[in-house]
């Protein structure tokens, strides 16, 4: 894997959560540099910055598809305009995602990525009798699928993803409903209470309040 960000926090957050998903991360700060090892060295995905010093994320990936680069490429970028975001997916990106952002998203999303590729086995996240299969895009409790809309399948994903962790009201916000969301907490609640009536009915609860706090997904003891 390749991260590509003259933000050294940036480099440093990103490349520090991939590296404990057991991945083999390098990290430059500039295009030159980019080109260079995705010219030399075997990369699948590529965290890919379009405000670089010397050549834009765009005109990387321009040259790598002109190459015939067949990787995949995970823009991770600042700019947020909708034109920005259709050139970057219409011109060869996979993914596009925005700052700033929420750094277990971006392990999803690279998950994702190396899958399609063959590179790692098909996972899902689980919790009890619940199961969510994010490349099928699909829940499960107890072996039936559950449909959930897409807000619901994205909070269900966090907490999965975070068995055992409180999350606060205001994590959930950023995480969920993205950081600029000038949304009330009161909303988490009612999507909480929508996910508890379609996948938390039994006997043991999954999702816990902690008042004051806010919730966690907890195996069933």
């Amino acid at each position: 894997m390749l991260v590509v960000d003259d933000e050294e926090n940036i480099r440093f957050l990103v490349t520090s959560a991939l590296s404990v998903q057991d991945l083999d991360v390098t990290a430059v700060d500039n295009g030159t540099d980019a080109l260079h090892h995705l010219r030399t060295a075997p990369v699948d995905v590529v965290v890919l910055d379009i405000n670089l010093p010397d050549i834009d994320g765009f005109e990387i990936l321009r040259r790598l598809r002109a190459e015939r680069w067949e990787g995949s490429v995970l823009f991770l970028t600042a700019r947020g305009a909708t034109e920005d975001r259709v050139r970057g997916l219409t011109s060869g990106g996979d993914d596009y995602i925005t700052k700033p952002f929420a750094l277990e998203e971006l392990v999803a999303r690279v998950h994702v990525a190396l899958r399609r590729a063959g590179k790692l086995e098909q996972r899902a996240l689980r919790a009890g009798d619940v199961v969510l299969d994010e490349d099928a895009h699909e829940v499960r409790v107890g072996g039936d699928p559950v449909h959930l809309t897409p807000t619901e399948f994205k909070l269900l994903r966090l907490l999965l993803a975070n068995v055992g962790r409180v999350l606060t009201r205001a994590q959930i916000l950023d995480h969920v409903w993205e950081y600029d969301f000038d949304g009330e907490s009161a909303i988490v609640e009612t999507f909480i209470s929508g996910l508890r009536r379609k996948i938390d009915s039994g006997e043991t609860p999954l999702i816990h309040t902690v008042r004051g706090v806010g919730y966690s997904m907890k195996e069933p003891r």
